[in-house]
C-alpha cells in the first residue's frame, strides 16, 4: 500500500501539466489572433502541425523512458530535468518579439515546437509513472483520482490567475488606444508577465512531484535483457484495447479543448464586457465541478466499471453541451449558461481520471499478452491522444472561426461568425465526445476480465 504523500506527490505532477496545459488549450487561439497578431488561417495552422509533430513524438520519448536507467528509477528523473526548461520556454512562448510579422511567425513555431519538446520529455515519463506506482489496480484509480484532483485544483489556479489578469485590465485602455473588452485586448508584455507566474509555480510542483514520489514496481524484463523497441512497437499496433482507449482520449480532449478555446470568444463576443461574470470566472467554475467530479470516479466506477462509467459521463457531456446552442446571448441566459457548464465538467471530471487508470489496465494486459510491458510506450498514447485532440481542436476552432468571417479589430462580429461561436461552444465538441464514446462502446477490458489480468500476473511475478 503506497503512503498517502506518495499519492499527493503523484497529483502534484498534473497540477504543474494542467496549469500550463489550460492556458495553452484556453487563450492560447485568441493569445495567437489577438495579441501575437497571426492571421486566424496562420495560427490555426501552426496549432496542428507543431501538435501533431508532438504527437508523433511521444511515443518515441515512450520507448527512452522505458530505456531510462537511474537510481531514481527510469520515469522519475524526467521531472528533475526537465521542470526548470519547462518554465522558461513556456514563458517564452507567449512573449511577443518586435519582429515583422513572418519573423513572428516563423519565432511561434519554433517556440511551440520547443514547448511542446518540454512537455513531451516531462508528460510522458509522469504519465508512465502510474503503471509503476502500485501492482493493484484499485490503487491505481485511486492515484489516478489524486492526480486528476489535483490536476483540477492546478486549472482552477491558473484560471484564478487570469481572472485577476481580467479584473484589474477590463475597462482600460492598452497601449493601442483601445478600450480592453477581455484578455485579447491586453498589451503583449502582461500577457507575458502572468504567464510567468503560472510558470514559475510549474517547476516547483514538478520538484515537489520528484521528491515525495517512488517507482515501486518493477516490471519482470528488469531482470533480464532490454526489450526490442522493434517488439514493442510492433505488439503496440496489434494492441486492439490501446487503439480503442486512444481513440476515447482523442474524443475526450477534442471536446474539453473546443469548448474550453471557444469561451473567451463565446464571452467577448456574445456576453458581452459588462456582464457580472468573465470568461476566466466562468472555466473557473468548471474547474471546481471537475473536481467534485472526480472525487465521484472512484466509487461511481467501482460500482458500473471503468468503461461503463467513462461512457456514459461523456454521452451526458454530449447532450448537455448540445443545449448551450439555444441559450439567448446576454445577460439573460448567463444563469443557466453557469448550471450546464457545472453538470457538463461534473461530468467530465467523473470521465477524466478514468482514462489513466485504464491505460495502465492496458499496461498490465500487455504484459500478460505479449510479455513485455512497455508502459511508457503505452502511456504516451495518453499523452499523444492529448496532443492529437488539442491539435485537431485548437485548428477546428481557428479554422471554423476564419471562415465564418472572424475578425478581431471590429467591435461588432457578423452574424454567421456570432452563429459560429455558438456552434463551437456546443455541437461541435459534442461531436468529439460521441466520437470518444463509439471507441469506449467496442472497448473489451471490462473489470471482470481485469481482475483475471491482475490474477495471472500476480501469480508470473510469485514465480520469478
Amino acid at each position: 500500500m503506497a503512503k498517502l504523500s506518495e499519492k499527493i506527490g503523484y497529483g502534484l505532477g498534473d497540477m504543474s501539466s494542467s496549469m500550463f496545459w489550460k492556458i495553452f488549450s484556453y487563450y492560447l487561439p485568441i493569445f495567437y489572433s489577438d495579441v501575437f497578431g497571426l492571421r486566424p488561417a496562420h495560427a490555426a495552422t501552426l496549432l496542428l502541425i507543431t501538435k501533431l509533430y508532438d504527437a508523433v513524438s511521444d511515443p518515441f520519448m515512450g520507448l527512452i523512458a522505458d530505456r531510462t536507467r537511474s537510481r531514481w528509477g527510469r520515469y522519475r528523473p524526467w521531472l528533475l530535468w526537465m521542470a526548470v526548461p519547462f518554465a522558461v520556454i513556456g514563458i517564452m512562448s507567449f512573449y511577443v518579439p518586435g519582429f515583422n510579422y513572418s519573423a513572428k511567425h516563423v519565432y511561434a513555431y519554433v517556440m511551440y515546437i520547443l514547448m511542446m519538446t518540454v512537455y513531451t520529455a516531462v508528460n510522458v515519463p509522469y504519465g508512465a509513472m502510474l503503471g509503476v506506482v502500485s501492482a493493484d489496480s484499485a490503487e491505481k484509480s485511486v492515484f489516478s483520482s489524486f492526480r486528476m484532483f489535483f490536476a483540477y485544483v492546478g486549472s482552477f489556479a491558473a484560471m484564478g490567475v487570469f481572472w485577476l489578469f481580467e479584473k484589474k485590465i477590463a475597462g482600460s485602455v492598452n497601449a493601442s488606444g483601445r478600450i480592453v473588452r477581455g484578455v485579447g485586448d491586453a498589451d503583449p508584455l502582461q500577457w507575458t508577465a502572468v504567464v510567468a507566474v503560472i510558470a514559475a509555480a510549474c517547476a516547483i510542483l514538478f520538484l515537489l512531484c520528484f521528491a515525495l514520489t517512488r517507482e515501486n514496481v518493477r516490471p519482470a524484463e528488469d531482470s533480464g535483457a532490454s526489450p526490442s523497441m522493434k517488439r514493442d512497437l510492433k505488439n503496440l499496433l496489434t494492441n486492439r484495447p490501446w487503439w480503442l482507449l486512444l481513440g476515447a482520449g482523442i474524443g475526450q480532449l477534442l471536446f474539453l479543448s473546443l469548448r474550453g478555446g471557444a469561451a473567451a470568444y463565446y464571452f467577448a463576443n456574445l456576453l458581452g464586457s459588462n456582464l457580472f461574470i468573465t470568461c476566466a470566472v466562468f472555466l473557473s467554475i468548471g474547474e471546481i465541478a471537475q473536481m467534485l467530479g472526480v472525487t465521484l470516479a472512484v466509487p461511481v466506477s467501482s460500482r458500473f466499471g471503468k468503461r461503463n462509467t467513462f461512457l456514459g459521463a461523456l454521452l451526458g457531456a454530449a447532450a448537455l453541451s448540445c443545449c448551450i446552442f439555444f441559450l439567448p446571448a446576454g445577460t439573460e441566459g448567463v444563469w443557466t449558461l453557469v448550471i450546464f457548464q457545472i453538470l457538463i465538467c461534473l461530468a467530465a471530471g467523473v470521465g477524466s481520471p478514468l482514462i489513466w487508470s485504464m491505460f495502465a489496465d492496458v499496461a498490465d494486459w500487455s504484459e500478460l499478452h505479449y510479455g513485455s510491458r512497455a508502459t511508457g510506450l503505452i502511456f504516451s498514447s495518453s499523452s499523444m491522444a492529448q496532443k492529437l485532440g488539442g491539435a485537431f481542436g485548437g485548428f477546428l476552432l481557428l479554422t471554423i472561426l476564419g471562415a465564418s468571417g472572424y475578425d478581431s479589430s471590429v467591435t461588432v462580429q457578423s452574424e454567421s461568425t456570432l452563429t459560429a461561436i455558438k456552434a463551437l461552444m456546443s455541437f461541435v465538441p459534442a461531436a468529439g465526445a460521441l466520437l470518444g464514446a463509439l471507441c469506449l462502446a467496442f472497448y473489451p477490458l471490462t473489470t471482470e476480465r481485469m481482475d483475471k489480468v491482475q490474477k495471472s500476473l500476480l501469480e508470473i511475478r510469485e514465480r520469478q
